[in-house]
């Protein structure tokens, strides 16, 4: 078990899902799908909104781990990975991340 403290926006998901069928039969805070169903709802909306790139659930899980988690350093937790080598495989490092880690470093060998 982990407790990660939410954004207000996920909070806000929640609440609109808290009364979803698949939610309130489960403990699942989310109605669950598979990932096949779930690519299927992604190129139902990139046609409709006329996005010419193929999304998908692992497209998604690695910009949000990309651009969202690793730059603000909660990578590791908010995916459930125990291990550094995990998050480093799975996740491509960007450059102002790299930067502020040599900062601090820097900080603490001066220190």
């Amino acid at each position: 078990m982990l407790r990660i403290p939410l954004l207000d926006e996920a909070e806000r998901i929640l609440e609109k899902y808290q009364d979803h069928p698949k939610v309130c039969s489960s403990d699942v805070l989310l109605p669950v799908y598979s990932n096949q169903k779930t690519n299927q709802y992604l190129r139902e909306i990139t046609k409709e909104v006329k996005i010419n790139k193929e999304l998908s659930f692992h497209a998604a899980r690695h910009t949000f781990a990309t651009t969202v988690t690793l730059a603000n350093g909660v990578l590791s937790k908010l995916l459930g990975h125990t291990k550094l080598s995990t998050t480093q495989i799975y996740a491509r490092v960007i450059d102002s991340k790299v930067s502020s880690d040599l900062d601090i470093l820097r900080k603490k060998l001066k220190d």
